[in-house]
Formats: C-alpha cells, sequence, structure tokens
C-alpha cells in the first residue's frame, strides 16, 4: 500500500476495512486493543472517529453468531449447549429458544395432535361397535318378545292342576297319550274308545343340584276314587287332575305343570329335525308297533322313532324297557333340537316349534317361559349329571282283582328317592329297579 504523502492528512480506515497485511482470519480473532474498561466514560475509542454506535465492538456479531460465522470457516459446528452457556453469560437480552429447542417443541406438538387424533380414532370404532351391539340386543329382544307371543297364542290348554301346596323344586309331568287323530299326520285312527297316558315321566329341577327324569311304568297300580286300576287309565276314567293326583301322591311332589303329547307330535317333531339316532342291540320285527329294525344304531325318521317308542311285545324287559327307549328318544329329541345346526337353522326352527305345538296340550297356567325352563331342565336331566331311571316297585307282575297284572309301587323307597331328588342330592345316574 503506497505512503501517504507529507502534508495530507492520514484518513481513518473505517472499522469494516482489514488492516493491511493483516488476513481476515486473524482479523476476524484479533482481541480488541481497548476495552470499554480501559476508556472514560463517553470517550470514543482511541483513534476513532465515528461514533461509538459505529465502532467495532458495536458492530461485532452477536457472541452466538460469531460462533456460527466462525464455525462455518473452520467447518465445524457449535453443539447447542456450547453456543447457549456464552448467551447466558455474555447477553443482556432474554433468552432467545435455539432452533434445536423450536424443533423438539414443534415435535412435541405435533406428537400430542397425533396422540389426540388417535384416540379420536380408536374412540369412533369402538362407539360404533356398541351401537351396533346394542342395534343386535334390540332386534333379539324384539324378536324374542314377537315369538314369545306366537308361542303364548299356539298353546292349546287344559285345567289338569290340581292346586296342591308347592314344593321348592320345579317339577313338570310329561305325558305321551295314545289318543288316535288322523289330523295329526300319522294316519292312525283305528276307532279306538278313549285313551291312556302310556308314556307318563317326572321331571324334576331343584334350586340346587342334579335335575332328574323318571319314568313311572303305566301299568302301576292306583287307587283312583276307591276304585283300582293301571295308571295309565287315570286320566281317561276321572280326568288329568286324578292322574296328577296320583303322581304327586307318588312322589310327595307338588306338579307345577303338564304337558301331553300325542303320537303325532313326536313323529313330526322327529320328521322336522331331520330325523335322530337311536340305538337297540336287538333285531325287531313287531307287527303291533310296526317296528322293523336291525341290531345297532341307526338315523331313525319320525315314523321309526314312534315305533320305537312305543314296541314292548318284543321287547324281553316288556313295558320297563319301552320306558328306557321312550327315554332314548326323549334324549335324542333333546339333544339335536339344541344343537348349533338346528339353532341357526331358522326354518328348522319354524318347523320345530310347528310341529311340537301342533300336537301339544299344556296345563292351564304354563306358558313359552314354562316351556323354556322344561327343556333346559330336560337338557341337564339327559346329561352326565341328571338322574335317570324308573320308580322302585315290589311286584312287576301283581294280579289285582278286575285289573290284571300291574305293577305294585314300593312306596317307602319311592318316597325317599323324591325326597333327595327335591333336594338336588341325590347322586348322578341311574335309578329304580331295572
Amino acid at each position: 500500500m503506497t505512503q501517504p504523502s507529507a502534508g495530507h492528512e492520514t484518513p481513518e480506515t473505517p472499522p469494516s476495512f482489514i488492516p493491511s497485511g493483516a488476513s481476515r482470519r486473524s482479523a476476524r480473532h484479533a482481541a480488541p486493543a481497548e476495552t470499554a474498561h480501559d476508556r472514560a466514560p463517553g470517550a470514543f475509542p482511541t483513534g476513532a472517529s465515528v461514533p461509538p454506535s459505529f465502532s467495532p465492538a458495536a458492530a461485532s456479531p452477536s457472541p452466538a453468531r460469531a460462533a456460527r460465522r466462525t464455525s462455518r470457516s473452520v467447518g465445524t459446528s457449535v453443539p447447542a449447549a456450547h453456543e447457549a452457556a456464552p448467551l447466558a453469560a455474555t447477553s443482556a437480552m432474554p433468552a432467545i429458544a435455539t432452533r434445536p429447542a423450536i424443533q423438539q417443541t414443534h415435535a412435541e406438538n405435533g406428537a400430542a395432535a397425533a396422540a389426540a387424533t388417535t384416540r379420536r380414532r380408536r374412540r369412533g370404532p369402538a362407539h360404533r361397535g356398541l351401537t351396533i351391539l346394542l342395534v343386535i340386543v334390540l332386534v333379539a329382544a324384539f324378536g324374542a318378545f314377537s315369538l314369545w307371543g306366537w308361542v303364548n297364542g299356539q298353546l292349546v290348554r287344559q285345567n289338569m292342576l290340581t292346586g296342591a301346596s308347592n314344593t321348592p323344586a320345579q317339577t313338570w309331568l310329561l305325558l305321551g297319550s295314545d289318543e288316535r287323530d288322523a289330523g295329526d299326520g300319522t294316519g292312525i285312527d283305528d276307532g279306538t274308545v278313549g285313551f291312556r297316558t302310556d308314556t307318563i315321566l317326572v321331571l324334576t329341577k331343584p334350586k340346587s343340584g342334579n335335575s332328574s327324569l323318571i319314568s313311572i311304568p303305566r301299568d302301576s297300580l292306583v287307587d283312583v276314587n276307591g276304585k283300582k286300576m293301571k295308571i295309565n287309565a287315570a286320566a281317561a276314567a276321572a280326568g288329568y287332575p286324578a292322574l296328577v293326583g296320583q303322581i304327586e301322591k307318588i312322589t310327595g311332589l307338588n306338579v307345577d305343570h303338564v304337558a301331553v303329547i300325542r303320537f303325532g307330535g313326536l313323529q313330526n317333531v322327529v320328521d322336522a329335525l331331520g330325523g335322530v339316532e337311536l340305538c337297540y342291540d336287538r333285531t325287531v320285527n313287531d307287527v303291533k308297533s310296526n317296528l322293523n329294525w336291525q341290531a345297532g344304531c341307526h338315523v331313525a325318521d319320525g315314523a321309526t322313532a314312534l315305533a320305537f317308542s312305543r314296541m314292548r311285545y318284543s321287547d324281553p324287559k316288556g313295558d320297563f324297557g319301552r320306558a328306557e327307549r321312550q327315554r332314548q328318544v326323549i334324549a335324542a329329541i333333546t339333544k339335536k333340537a339344541a344343537s348349533g345346526d338346528t339353532l341357526t337353522n331358522f326354518g328348522k326352527v319354524q318347523s320345530l316349534m310347528k310341529a311340537g305345538l301342533g300336537s301339544l296340550t299344556v296345563d292351564e297356567k304354563s306358558n313359552a317361559w314354562n316351556l323354556a325352563q322344561m327343556a333346559l331342565a330336560f337338557k341337564d336331566a339327559s346329561g352326565d349329571k341328571g338322574v335317570t331311571g324308573t320308580v322302585y316297585w315290589t311286584n312287576a307282575d301283581y294280579r289285582a282283582a278286575g285289573v290284571g297284572s300291574s305293577v305294585l309301587l314300593d312306596d317307602a323307597r319311592n318316597a325317599q328317592l323324591f325326597t333327595e331328588l327335591g333336594a338336588g342330592t341325590h347322586a348322578p345316574g341311574t335309578v329304580g329297579s331295572l
């Protein structure tokens, strides 16, 4: 640089200029020759002709900016922690959030928004699922109410109960009648006068314990209004209340409800189910019942199941063997009617209910709810924890005047049996004089 000539005033180098011979990097890093502590208040820096506001100290960047410039010049970065420390120590201005802090704040705000959105999304399907479930429950309730009314409207009721005092257990009397009716689908109308209740079953459900299904032989000897007769003739001779009274005398239990099903009912129910599987270990060709059976297990249609339930002359056990097969038929019907394949088939359920109700007569107090309870008790009694069998007797070929061969019951043992069944204390299994 050319030296100024004598007599000329040397101009001051602006603060932004770099002195001759000094590198730009050294100028940036050079320590100031004079500090604010070295000069008097209000004085200009030595050799300065510009206001203090334009001095190098005033015009120099903030420590943070200088640090960033320095980092760019040497190709390194300054960590946020190292950058924030000089700010806190040297700046009198309020602290300003660094870029990483701002980014962190944005991230936190974004995460909170995303979480709120997720909660809304999760809440949406849950509310929709709850709404759908509520609709299903309401539809099911309406359907059950409609079905309840339909069943009650189909029931044929008849006065059968005695009005005896209630006992703790629920007791149903189930009767199978041989009443002829050509209109019931069986085609049976042979002119036989009257009817007999050849199937007599006592179904008991205690408050706790095992349910039971006990047969009473059709030839059991009873006394109806001072006259000796077989129990299957009691209803025809003196009405259903007389028969119910005999059952209450034998069991010591109040009969809460009665259901009577005719021949056609059994046949039509089995056909509505598409047949049921039955087993018998003898080959039979019985003329009276029309049962043609090959020893073993077979799927029986309605006509075969009916004959299977009626046959006794070709059975070495006679009426007792028939009672066993009747319980088997009932258990098979109950099992298939309660299966998933049946319950999920609306057409089959509808046909089944029409078939059953069309041949069913119940007592004057029965309704759809009582029938549902009976079905559940039936299922329990037919299961592994149920009690099945027959009543006890002392003589299976007792000869009574004017009656013929009949079954003389063991009153004492039967009283004890039904006391335990009513209390639910009897062990599961088979009982009676088999």
